[in-house]
């Protein structure tokens, strides 16, 4: 019945849905059960009426249209085709009005059907208009010219119908126009959204499926912990079903541990919790599980932001780094191994080689050949060492009150023969009453490397600053030299181990890139800084920094 009813009333949504055929039906069928109607009326009131040819002809050609909507192929015909039916409805009203005679004269009323079929089509507005006008003059006009000569009054005195039909075509026009246009733009819109919901469908599903292929477990949640989105990675990496009490939803289920592998993170500790309280971090170390199925894993977390600039969750990554601890931890092995088995050998190298060099009488030439030996043995002595500290990690400090003058002149001294032989000029810029507390041996370890590294660097005929000052309860010390420096990304990592600058390489300058790395070490020890400022072709500068007071100091 609904459905019946919003047909009827044409319903816009219901009547699009139409057929052609139906449509033109119940365009059609409104008018026509309005004449069958009014033709009952005449037929009880006026039944003489019915006799007369005019509205027996207005009674067929009602009929022939209603079966013209029905007949015709309207899907196969041009839109316009379609006025044809209202334009033709204009005969049978004025031969209803003109054969109901002057008993029934609002019958021409009837005219605003079609008036309205036309400006209500949308189809060419102006003409439509234009056409229900000439209509409507039609149907008063049309039978008075047929009746004989007609004079000016009385083509003026039925004007009334032509300008209600003017006016009705002119509304029906301009609420249809804006009801299209309406609807043009709710289309418009509809299109837009559709369009924009496709997009994000694929951009949803490619995120997904990049999400899916990275090797890393990838967890989103939002600033209460809820979980918004989790690859397959961590789901395989964290599967859990019951997390322990106080962990944040999507964290493990097993247990969890520091970087040694013993130490039990607490919730609190663990990294999605600490990622939804808003902590960032990166590339931090945890164990998950225990004996030989235990892994490692790098988790680091960033923030995202709402537009205000609110927490608005986290973004939490964790990567299976379990080989390659393994790999790491086999690698220092090694080199602990094998930096204790070329020490020894290497230690009674030196030790004959300068009791050989204190020999009297010896001749000049094997004098200097066991100088040679000796330096070269030194070398390879301190590289050993090196290794071996980097394989070991940081011993225990010796910290004692030092006048940092004193080490910076003992560090010259020592540097000064390589200094002459390499042609580089040694100089200073110390400032008076500069005291630390900090393991003189450690230090001067940190001076000998620093300045050693700029020596090697720098041209023959180059400059090697060392400089050392207080600032804001601080000592500052600075190594610089002149020579061919590096570029801002090598300064980045020059502190890595076994890293070395391209130049450096091409250069051929010998070295294993460990020293830096030590030297960096140990004045992180002393509650200190380092930092590298360098430019190609214009040299280097390595500036650190010890707090002049008692610091904190670590010791293994």
């Amino acid at each position: 019945m609904d459905r019946a009813l919003s047909y009827l009333t044409f319903n816009p949504e219901h009547f699009e849905r139409l057929s052609p055929r139906r449509r033109m039906l119940l365009s059609q069928v409104p008018l026509t059960a309005t004449a069958l109607i009014l033709l009952a009326v005449v037929a009880v009131f006026a039944p003489a009426l019915l006799a007369g040819t005019l509205l027996q002809l207005c009674m067929l050609m009602h009929l022939l249209l209603l079966v013209l909507c029905a007949a015709v192929p309207w899907h196969r015909l041009p839109p316009a085709a379609t006025l044809a039916i209202p334009v033709l409805e204009f005969i049978p009203i004025a031969l209803m009005r003109e054969g109901a005679g002057t008993e029934f004269t609002a019958l021409g009323l009837l005219a605003a059907f079609p008036v309205i079929w036309l400006t209500a089509s949308g189809i060419h507005p102006r003409a439509a208009i234009l056409t229900g006008v000439l209509g409507s003059l039609a149907v008063v006009w049309l039978p008075q010219f047929l009746r004989g000569p007609v004079t000016a009054e009385e083509l003026a005195r039925p004007m009334l119908l032509p300008i209600m039909m003017l006016a009705i075509g002119i509304t029906i026009s301009a609420i249809t126009g804006g009801f299209r246009s309406q609807r043009r733009i709710l289309e418009s819109k509809d299109a837009e959204l559709r369009s924009l919901l496709q997009a994000s469908a694929r951009r949803e599903r490619l995120l997904h499926t990049v999400v899916n292929a990275v090797d890393v477990g990838v967890l989103a949640v939002d600033s209460s912990g809820k979980e918004i989105l989790a690859n397959q990675k961590h789901r395989r990496l964290m599967p859990s079903t019951a997390a322990p009490a106080g962990a944040v939803h999507g964290e493990a289920a097993a247990p969890m541990f520091e970087e040694d592998g013993t130490t039990v993170l607490p919730p609190e500790r663990r990294p999605l919790y600490r990622a939804v309280g808003g902590e960032t971090f990166s590339k931090e170390v945890v164990r998950i599980g225990t004996g030989p199925e235990q892994k490692t894993l790098s988790a680091s977390a960033a923030r995202m932001r709402s537009d205000d600039g609110r927490h608005d969750g986290t973004v939490v990554t964790f990567s299976d780094v379990t080989e390659l601890m393994s790999a790491l931890n086999a690698k220092q092995a090694f080199i602990s191994n094998i930096t204790h088995e070329l020490r020894t050998p290497l230690t009674s190298i030196v030790g004959y080689v300068e009791m050989l060099s204190g020999v009297d009488g010896a001749p000049a030439p094997m004098v200097a050949g066991l100088d040679v030996v000796s330096r070269n043995a030194q070398r390879l002595l301190g590289l050993v060492n090196d290794l071996l500290g980097t394989a070991d990690g940081p011993t225990a400090l010796d910290p004692s009150p030092i006048d940092f003058v004193q080490v910076v002149s003992q560090a010259i001294a020592s540097a000064t023969p390589r200094a002459i032989e390499a042609g580089v000029l040694l100089d200073t810029e110390l400032a008076d009453g500069l005291r630390v507390v900090c393991d003189p041996g450690k230090i001067g370890q940190v001076l000998d490397n620093l300045i050693s590294n700029a020596i090697k660097y720098s041209p023959r005929g180059g400059t090697v600053t060392v400089s050392a000052r207080s600032a804001d309860g601080r000592l500052l010390c600075t190594v610089a030299d002149t020579g061919m420096g590096m570029s801002e990304a090598d300064c980045r990592n020059v502190f890595t181990r076994f890293f070395r600058s391209p130049e450096a390489v091409r250069a051929a300058i010998p070295g294993v890139g460990l020293g830096l790395a030590i030297v960096k070490e140990i004045i992180e020890q002393h509650d200190g800084g380092i930092e590298c400022r360098s430019r190609l072709g214009e040299g280097t500068s390595m500036v650190f920094c010890l707090p002049l007071k008692q610091p904190a100091l670590s010791v293994s």
